[in-house]
């Protein structure tokens, strides 16, 4: 009997001895699972922060628990995991990681107005890399005025060297003056006097063969007799002689000295019609001070005020600027 009881009481402590010796082998493998979920947990929150503090292992079962808790940070933004869930503190994480206010409305709406200010810059930079935000926006709204400014002085531009006479105009202006005749008035209109060396002040700059007889002109003063001889056309106009010659009348000096009134020493171009050179001017003078250039008498002399005109005609016309009556000019009005 004492032996069945010994033999019983060693069985039971075998058993046991058995049972306490599997318990350390068996209690790892208990915990893999929340060791493992945590470890995954710190993998995935390195990945999608690089650079962020990993967070320090808790011994405890509820820092533990927490840890399984933690959601990744987003990519971009560097923080740590809180101890706590925020649904259990009602607070939230800042961007450093740093407990933030409670989770109120406002503060809700101060972190979307700060989230919104912080994507602002990077969306502007990308339009403008070299420029601030207020810098491109001045500029992109200053261009179609600048823009605009130019496109108004180029047609102003434009409309002045297109302004040309009236063809239906020019023709009446020269039928009204068919019987035209100059007469002469030194007090409005001093007459010049003969200078052998005078030149065209400013000829010599003038470029192309129809300002040839400019170029080369100076006066000479001869008799009646030098001046039949050589050219078949010479008529008393407006006070004084002219001589014509291939389209043009130049001051016929010395045939009449008493007859010597010339508000202009120079050559006058008519072209090939060889009209009296007072009805030219007068046909030029009306056609200009329609045109808004002129703005004395009609008379038929060519001047201080009638080659001012000429001077505003020829420069907004792109001519060259003479103060007289030349070819290029007369066929501009056309006249020629």
């Amino acid at each position: 009997m004492k032996n069945l009881t010994s033999l019983l009481i060693g069985c039971s402590l075998a058993l046991a001895g058995a049972a306490l010796a599997q318990q350390p082998n068996e209690q790892p493998n208990e915990q893999p699972t929340p060791k493992n979920k945590q470890g995954a947990g710190k993998t995935h929150t390195a990945q999608a922060t690089p650079g962020a503090n990993a967070a320090k292992p808790e011994g405890t079962a509820a820092k533990q628990h927490g840890a399984r808790n933690e959601r990744a940070t987003p990519k971009g933004q560097k923080g740590e995991a809180t101890p706590k869930s925020a649904a259990s503190t009602g607070t939230e994480s800042n961007v450093s990681g740093q407990p933030a206010a409670s989770a109120t409305p406002g503060a809700k709406h101060q972190a979307q107005q700060h989230r919104k200010g912080m994507k602002t810059p990077a969306e502007n930079t990308k339009a403008s890399p070299s420029a601030s935000p207020a810098t491109a926006a001045g500029a992109a709204s200053a261009a179609p005025s600048v823009s605009a400014a130019g496109q108004q002085n180029a047609r102003a531009k434009g409309t002045g060297a297109a302004k040309k006479p009236d063809p239906q105009q020019v023709q009446q202006i020269k039928s009204q003056h068919a019987n035209f005749r100059a007469q002469p008035k030194p007090q409005q209109v001093p007459a010049v006097t003969f200078n052998q060396n005078y030149r065209i002040q400013g000829s010599d700059q003038w470029q192309g063969p129809q300002y040839e007889v400019f170029r080369s002109y100076h006066p000479e003063r001869h008799d009646e007799g030098w001046y039949r001889s050589r050219y078949n056309r010479v008529e008393l106009i407006g006070g004084g002689y002219y001589y014509w010659n291939s389209g043009y009348w130049y001051p016929a000096w010395g045939y009449n000295p008493s007859a010597e009134y010339y508000a202009y020493d120079g050559p006058i171009y008519v072209g090939h019609s060889a009209e009296p050179p007072d009805k030219v001017i007068a046909d030029v003078q009306a056609v200009l001070q329609q045109m808004g250039y002129y703005k004395g008498e009609v008379d038929g002399l060519l001047g201080p005020l009638t080659r001012e005109a000429l001077t505003a005609y020829q420069a907004e016309q792109g001519l060259t600027t003479t103060a007289v009556i030349d070819e290029p000019t007369l066929d501009s009005l056309g006249m020629g």
